[in-house]
């Protein structure tokens, strides 16, 4: 019971895209929990506002951080369910998990109120403290998580480029210094005095306080500046590069997963569920948006690949969610609709053709057979224009 109980706990805290309502109630939850404290936070900190309004920040801080403490402990209790550390002993597997970056950020965000319940803090370390909560919002969004994996990816180039920074730094310090040093002994009378400047000038931020007054001084300012232009653009286009790398590759493992999971083509290999990949398309529908309708022809099937719709049946609706897929049935025997789909909320789908999935078909046999197979078991039968049968259950 315990056990079950645990397995439920996770796939509710760590598989936020598989489209259970508990689900997306608690990581709305966590986000608006998140940034109710964040905002908090920064209006306590302007003096009018903290003072006028004490009470509303305790209670908000003390109800959110408990939300975070609670978040924090059910975490680390179903960490023996995470693949990753299933096969290890419950103590040890707590622990690695208790390591991982995420958890860290989790404990940093309870660790403020926990040490102001025995030890006042000042109001600024706090506040820093705090804000380290809006790291969390990287758990909840793919993006963010996205973003990071891509700094992470492309840490050793990033790192290349910070030295060839530093050395930029050093470099025309050393110039301004030789050059300005003797004309403006307070601003490049050393080394690291002149550093701000180069640091300000190959940043491209020029702040204007500092700057030389001779001739050559200008000269090599001016070629410090091109150069900061090209310094600039360099980490960030490798962080441009391996983000849109990064999104390309969640897109296409989502893509494949949800692929792969449709009975019809169960047991394909790689080169054939990439031919599939590569004729899908993407549409968005926004919530009430009809998808398909009852009646209509039907020209395509469809893929849920974030988001959730609702099958308008005769017997009752039903919901389906992220990684299923609906409409396929009334392709295999060119049938219209026999349902009205329309989205819950705002949905992004990956739609197959039906120029497409029959070309499919004749490629592979043994695809076309499976429908063959699902037709009988159905009960189908191959004449036109039979209504197809319960969209979205393959």
């Amino acid at each position: 019971m315990t056990q079950s109980w645990r397995r439920w706990m996770f796939a509710i805290l760590d598989q936020p895209h598989h489209g259970t309502a508990a689900s997306r109630f608690v990581h709305r939850l966590l986000i608006a929990a998140v940034l109710i404290n964040i905002a908090a936070a920064v209006g306590e900190s302007v003096p009018r506002f903290g003072a006028a309004h004490r009470l509303l920040f305790e209670t908000i801080e003390y109800v959110t951080a408990f939300v975070f403490f609670a978040e924090y402990a059910v975490r680390l209790w179903v960490a023996v369910e995470h693949p990753l550390f299933k096969d290890m002993p419950p103590a040890r597997a707590r622990l690695t998990y208790a390591l991982q970056p995420a958890a860290i950020v989790d404990l940093l965000a309870i660790l403020p109120t926990l040490v102001a319940l025995f030890y006042p803090l000042n109001l600024r370390v706090a506040l820093i403290f705090r804000l380290v909560r809006f790291f969390k919002l990287a758990r909840y969004s793919p993006g963010l998580s996205s973003l990071a994996d891509a700094v992470w990816s492309e840490r050793r180039a990033l790192l290349a480029s910070l030295i060839i920074l530093l050395g930029a730094v050093l470099m025309a310090a050393s110039l301004m210094h030789a050059i300005e040093g003797e004309e403006q002994p307070d601003k490049f009378g050393s080394i690291p005095d002149a550093m701000y400047w180069a640091v300000i000038t190959l940043t491209t931020i020029g702040y204007g306080d500092v700057y030389p007054v001779t001739a050559l001084g200008k000269f090599v300012t001016s070629i410090t500046a091109i150069i900061g232009l090209v310094m600039v653009a360099l980490p960030v286009g490798i962080v441009a590069s391996a983000f849109e790398r990064e999104i390309h590759r969640r897109e296409f493992i989502v893509t494949w997963s949800m692929i792969a999971r449709v009975p019809l083509f169960a047991g394909l290999d790689a080169p054939a569920i990439s031919e599939i990949i590569s004729v899908l398309h993407a549409q968005t529908a926004n919530a009430g948006d009809a998808i398909v309708r009852m009646g209509e022809p039907a020209h395509s099937m469809y893929f849920i690949a974030q988001g959730e719709v609702i099958v308008e049946l005769p017997q009752g609706p039903v919901a389906l969610g992220t990684g299923q897929f609906f409409g396929e049935m009334a392709l295999l025997i060119r049938a219209n609709r026999s349902a009205t789909v329309r989205a819950r909320e705002r949905t992004s789908l990956l739609v197959l053709d039906a120029h497409d999935f029959h070309h499919i078909m004749s490629q592979h046999p043994d695809i076309a057979q499976k429908i063959k197979i699902v037709a009988e078991a159905r009960g189908i039968t191959e004449r036109r224009g039979a209504p197809d049968d319960k969209a979205g259950q393959g």
